[in-house]
């Protein structure tokens, strides 16, 4: 089945990325100067510069997308609540939180909803996206945090950070729109590079795309 996505369909469903640790500020203005130029969804960005991306994108509708317990999600939970809280005073309007991957895996399932559970509540009115690191997960395990972002009142759940050993792939997006349906947005990051990258993780059920390359794919779309 064919997706029909044009590109302001296209570019609002992008969330413009970059999260490299030697990003510097004239990296974070050039972002925030394409996802104006071409009216994309967001910016994705570490905690230190929301304040920065909240003033420049002011009056706009480009969002701030700020990383909670990025890129590994071993944070205390503690720590992940304040990292949130703090994103949401320095004008996040979305957040991207990984998982406690290490807890899910060691048979703490619990613990991992509590914590996801926690920060939407932390954050109340701003989206959490909770983030799997599907490459480290078996397929029970990408269905059993699906269900927890689902009962803990998160608004999307997210492929990949693009820092683990894979991205996004059709499957695990399948997998994942298969448990969600349409109660959670689907995010797809990592690896997605070009139009056809873009397209396929669409038809797959993806709303939203996390890359460093959204101009690259826009300007590959056809016109």
């Amino acid at each position: 089945m064919a997706v029909a996505v044009n590109r302001t369909q296209l570019a609002r469903m992008i969330e413009h990325s970059q999260l490299r640790a030697y990003a510097t500020q004239v990296d974070i203005s050039e972002l925030c100067d394409e996802a104006l130029q071409y009216g994309f969804h967001a910016v994705a960005v570490n905690p230190a510069w929301a304040p920065f991306c909240a003033k420049k994108l002011a009056g706009s509708r480009v969002g701030v997308c700020v990383t909670v317990g990025f890129p590994l999600g071993a944070n205390t939970a503690q720590v992940k609540l304040e990292e949130a809280r703090d994103a949401a005073r320095n004008g996040a309007t979305e957040l991207d939180m990984v998982i406690n991957i290490g807890a899910l895996k060691s048979g703490y399932p619990g613990y991992v909803e509590r914590e996801i559970a926690a920060v939407v509540k932390a954050v109340r009115g701003i989206p959490v996206k909770v983030i799997l690191e599907t490459s480290y997960l078996t397929r029970d395990e990408k269905i059993a945090v699906c269900e927890m972002s689902i009962r803990a009142g998160a608004a999307f759940v997210k492929t990949s950070t693009g820092y683990g050993q894979g991205g996004a792939t059709i499957e695990d997006v399948t997998l994942m729109k298969q448990v969600v349906g349409d109660q959670l947005g689907i995010k797809a990051a990592g690896g997605i590079r070009t139009y056809g990258d873009a397209v396929a993780v669409i038809q797959a059920g993806a709303t939203r795309i996390g890359t460093s390359a959204g101009v690259e794919i826009f300007e590959d779309a056809p016109q």
